[in-house]
């Protein structure tokens, strides 16, 4: 999708959003008076950031109750040691994955850590392949045991994150999902930031699990370096698209690397002048008012999407592909799994 659109932006196009099944028309008006207003308005002099983690309890090459014990454990450490709020979307789906109990213990953990807990569906399906109905019952699914566990902790169940990010390919599928969640109390937790770091945690994992020091090392260095790279352009873009700081939230994953690496992304995000704050504290940003007119089946962020209503180009030409090595781990990785030649899960499983 990014290559598709950068591609319109160099023969001086702009993107289109989809309705329904059909692109909109070539003619179509420049922004509304409001969105420009919305994308105008300057609520603060310094960018800030919220930081999610979707996939908890965990998103892990390992089958491993302890290592994915250990990673929350360390994240969260890692999250009070930089004085950082966040959030973790949860997919219950996975406490079956484990040792029920223990997994239900890290939700707990991150409640009791003063972390908040959002909705990422049960089963981390995608609109794509289900009907809107059955992707309502899975994320209804999805909030049997989040929900009464922030009830005990006297917090309310709010925030709702796509698994991938894909919002509904029709226009009536897209629009029945989001009456659902708004009839049922939901909040969308947008994403207006990300460095693939799924790409970077299973080749991690398997570096761990093969006792492989060197290349631990090497991985992390390449995910930090890109993260500061990433975390540049999407300042850039947002910059460019509302002609002011903004309020950004930044998609994570609940993995090993970011337990090991969360000191690293703090100094990135000093470093670039970001201030965390809570996800509700970002979201009073007025840019998340901007419509969203995308509808499709790719997963694309908000920046994207709100560049479509506002008609304004983003920086295409500085996007910076992560490192090719690290795009070829995780395929060999995927494809041992696959077919079965990965020792890892029977090995490290207890």
């Amino acid at each position: 999708m990014r290559a598709w659109i950068a591609a319109v932006w160099a023969l001086g196009l702009a993107p289109v959003a989809v309705s329904g099944q059909n692109a909109a028309a070539p003619d179509t008006p420049p922004p509304s008076a409001a969105s420009s207003s919305i994308a105008a308005t300057h609520t603060t002099g310094q960018d800030t950031v919220a930081l999610t983690f979707d996939d908890l309890p965990g998103l892990t090459l390992l089958r491993s109750q302890a290592y994915i014990d250990h990673s929350n454990q360390m994240l969260l450490l890692g999250l009070a040691r930089n004085h950082l709020p966040a959030i973790g979307f949860v997919n219950e789906g996975k406490l079956d994955e484990g040792h029920r109990a223990r997994q239900i213990g890290n939700l707990k953990a991150w409640i009791k850590a003063g972390m908040d807990l959002g909705n990422h569906t049960y089963s981390h399906e995608s609109p794509n392949t289900m009907s809107a109905r059955a992707y309502i019952a899975d994320i209804a699914r999805g909030e049997r045991v989040t929900r009464p566990l922030l009830a005990r902790h006297h917090k309310t169940l709010t925030w709702f994150r796509y698994p991938y990010l894909e919002t509904g390919k029709t226009l009536q599928e897209k629009e029945a999902i989001q009456t659902w969640l708004t009839d049922h109390g939901y909040r969308i937790a947008p994403v207006t930031m990300e460095n693939s770091d799924w790409l970077f945690a299973e080749p991690y994992d398997d570096a761990i699990a093969h006792h492989q020091a060197d290349r631990v090392r090497r991985i992390r260095a390449e995910y930090l370096a890109y993260t500061e790279t990433m975390v540049g352009w999407y300042q850039d873009a947002g910059h460019n698209l509302l002609g002011r700081p903004m309020a950004f939230v930044m998609l994570l994953h609940v993995t090993r690397l970011n337990a090991d690496c969360l000191d690293g992304v703090d100094a990135i995000l000093q470093r670039h002048g970001l201030k965390p704050v809570k996800l509700e504290e970002a979201m009073k940003d007025p840019a998340y008012a901007t419509p969203d007119p995308y509808v499709g089946p790719d997963g694309i962020e908000w920046l994207e999407r709100w560049s479509m209503t506002l008609r304004k180009n983003q920086p295409w030409a500085g996007f910076i592909e992560p490192p090719a090595d690290i795009e070829a781990e995780y395929k060999k990785v995927d494809n041992d799994l696959s077919d079965g030649t990965g020792p890892i899960v029977s090995r490290l499983k207890h």
